[in-house]
């Protein structure tokens, strides 16, 4: 009976082993699984807000361009699209408290929420 006990400890002990093995791995999975779609979104809106960066730093000179010669010099052109930009921040720095961070910070939870959704829903499929 001792010697019984003895096999069905050791196969307990090999068991747990194995679990945590199991569990071990699992959980590295899980990280890289993390890290990846940390980097992959990372990555996607760094491109994407290079070429918003680029376009509007593009669109500028050519607005800047087209005013120069609807006004008749560079000096003027140049000198509204800086003005539109000095109107703009005025505006931004005034509305910035009460509604614009507010909408930032939505966005952010909503996101949030969105990617915390689609990890149950992955969860519940497994």
């Amino acid at each position: 009976m001792q010697e019984n006990k003895d096999k069905s400890i050791e196969d307990l002990i090999s068991d747990a082993k194995g679990f945590l093995e199991a569990r071990i791995e699992y959980t590295r999975l899980y990280l890289v699984e993390k890290v990846s779609k940390i980097f992959a979104d990372l990555v996607t809106n760094t491109v994407v807000i290079v070429c918003f960066i680029l376009a509007f730093l593009f669109g500028s000179v050519t607005l800047a361009l087209f005013l120069s010669d609807v006004l008749g010099t560079y000096t003027r052109g140049f000198g509204c699209v800086a003005g539109i930009y000095a109107l703009l921040a005025i505006i931004v720095y005034l509305t910035k408290d009460k509604y614009i961070e507010k909408a930032i910070i939505n966005v952010a939870i909503r996101k949030y929420f969105d990617k915390l959704a689609d990890k149950e829903e992955e969860d519940e499929k497994v």
